[in-house]
């Protein structure tokens, strides 16, 4: 049995990690108001999520931010994570999962596709190499396992994983879990996908800036989108300092508003 951590208990809740941009807000270098401002919710680190599933914490992606994120939420041990694509600020806080196998026992188990998995074994190639370690947790310790487009079992509760576009040239995935979706980085979602994102309780979507982008939602496409599926509450994610906290949620529709660091939402239907 691995060692007992230090951890809040997330169970029944999904929580914002992180609902930033790639490269985050405020922006390296940036002098405009949202940067500048010091407004706690216009402080983004790059998306993440957490969720408290009956038989472990589920993370989805790995981002640069990882270890404030858990730290700054007090999320101890991570036992599964899924992974939606394999871009750099998605995937490149995989190392931060070290500490989890002293805790768990075992390798930490992390679902991605084909081409995810390609990119951490070329990127974390260290972890992967056949020469005996120097000493315990001197590499992160993972399993990667196969995943696709059918629903699977993770931790006790059914995931179903959601088809996305994301501009001409990636594929992503999004997640639905009970009556909760989380769809960021897109800018198209197939039909098919859109029938398995029918009667939502909440919907997290993306939403970069105000205007359209080549490879995520403008803020009027998303809200376009959150208007068809028409659950009983949208957050926007993925979110760049051209979209400040307080002025755009003065102006959205009712029941949709810009998701924040930290925001926890209520598992229902799992």
């Amino acid at each position: 049995m691995g060692r007992q951590p230090l951890t809040t208990d997330i169970r029944n809740q999904l929580i914002l990690l992180g609902t930033g941009t790639s490269v985050g807000v405020p922006v390296l270098g940036c002098g405009c108001d949202v940067c500048r401002g010091g407004h706690p919710r216009n402080q983004r680190t790059r998306c993440a999520v957490a969720v408290g599933l009956p038989a472990g914490n589920l993370l989805i992606d790995t981002p640069p931010d990882l270890r404030f994120q858990l730290l700054r939420e007090g999320i101890g041990l991570v036992h599964s994570v899924l992974m939606t694509h394999e871009h750099a600020d998605h995937i490149f806080g995989l190392d931060d999962l070290r500490l989890f196998p002293f805790y768990l026992g075992h390798p930490v188990p992390v679902y991605c596709e084909p081409i995810v998995e390609q990119r951490i074994r070329r990127s974390f190639d260290y972890a992967f190499q056949e020469d005996p370690q120097t000493h315990a947790g001197a590499v992160p310790q993972l399993e990667l396992r196969a995943l696709g487009t059918d629903p699977l079992e993770i931790l006790g509760s059914r995931v179903l994983p959601i088809r996305l576009n994301h501009g001409p040239r990636f594929q992503v995935l999004g997640f639905r879990l009970g009556d909760v979706a989380y769809c960021t980085d897109t800018n198209d979602i197939p039909p098919e996908s859109m029938a398995r994102l029918q009667a939502l309780d909440v919907l997290i979507l993306d939403a970069l800036r105000p205007r359209p982008h080549v490879t995520h939602f403008g803020l009027d496409e998303a809200i376009a989108v959150a208007e068809q599926l028409r659950p009983r509450r949208t957050y926007f994610t993925h979110v760049s300092h051209e979209l400040d906290y307080e002025r755009t949620n003065a102006l959205l529709p009712a029941g949709m508003e810009l998701a924040y660091d930290g925001l926890r939402i209520p598992l229902r239907g799992m």
